[in-house]
């Protein structure tokens, strides 16, 4: 048979018929590596390729995971567009539009609207805001009905909250399905507690891979500290999880590169590039804007 990765003499990995211009092979959709020239071949050949596409998918699986993100899950502030930081007390989301506002861009709005002597609105719908939790209530179960996946987590998150685990589930369940990176960090939080689901901690793992693939830090953490304290000492594993985190300005991934730094676990290099990278992703946040807020 022909080299599976020969592109210059590509054929099917299990009749050997190569690629001309009557015949398109297409790759296997999991591993990449094998080409078939129809769906006969690739089922005939599965047996044979099942061992190397399965660790060529747990390659793929290693990549995406260690690939450093590009930003945290929370991503920009949409009316400034400078990174959100991840102190939840740094930021608001309203109920009418289900968007993340930087409490920068949420105090100068304020400003504004006392200046200009008109009700307080929303600064990026410019809805007013509710006066009460039922309205708020509303506001969600209306985006909810319009498809937002944010709402879906909102409302999940609002049901674990009051213990209410089935209507956790079934709403973190939408938004994950949608995307959504914190409803997946909530998955791996219930699974590994057993709340509302069986307890299981390879689902739990999965679901909090899925969010540090997002760029969920927090996340990422938890899955460093699984590898470094529970998942069978994988320092090196647990050293790159940290690594990622405190570069996307998590403090507690910082703190456990100190700590294995001392126990020979992590290289002066590795640590000082780790310090850097923590304090650029946190100055990246600031603003003069966000410093009077904070000032309020």
């Amino acid at each position: 048979m022909c080299a599976a990765d020969n592109k210059a003499d590509a054929c099917c990995a299990a009749c050997g018929i190569k690629e001309v211009d009557d015949i398109k092979l297409k790759n296997c959709n999991a591993c990449f590596l094998a080409k078939y020239c129809g769906v006969e071949c690739q089922k005939n050949h599965r047996k044979q390729h099942k061992k190397e596409c399965k660790e060529r998918m747990a390659e793929l699986r290693e990549e995406l995971l260690f690939k450093q993100p590009e930003s945290s899950h929370l991503g920009d502030c949409p009316i400034c567009f400078l990174p959100l930081s991840l102190d939840v007390n740094k930021s608001s989301l309203s109920s009418c539009c289900c968007v993340l506002i930087c409490n920068g861009c949420s105090h100068a709005n304020h400003i504004k609207d006392k200046t200009s002597m008109r009700d307080p609105r929303c600064p990026f719908c410019r809805v007013p805001y509710v006066s009460s939790a039922a309205e708020a209530e509303r506001n969600i179960m209306k985006r909810i009905k319009a498809g937002d996946r944010v709402a879906f987590r909102q409302k999940g998150c609002q049901a674990r909250e009051e213990r209410n685990y089935s209507v956790a589930v079934e709403f973190l369940t939408k938004a994950a399905n949608m995307g959504d990176v914190e409803a997946h960090n909530q998955f791996g939080e219930l699974y590994h507690n057993g709340q509302g689901v069986e307890r299981d901690m390879k689902k739990a793992v999965h679901h909090w891979e899925e969010a540090a693939i997002g760029g969920h830090p927090g996340a990422r953490f938890v899955l460093g500290a699984n590898d470094a304290f529970y998942g069978g000492k994988k320092f090196n594993r647990a050293v790159k999880h940290f690594i990622i985190a405190a570069s996307q300005g998590n403090d507690d991934a910082l703190e456990q590169l100190k700590e294995l730094y001392k126990n020979g676990k992590v290289t002066k290099a590795e640590l000082a590039a780790a310090l850097r990278a923590h304090q650029a992703a946190v100055d990246s946040t600031k603003s003069s804007q966000r410093e009077a807020a904070a000032h309020v």
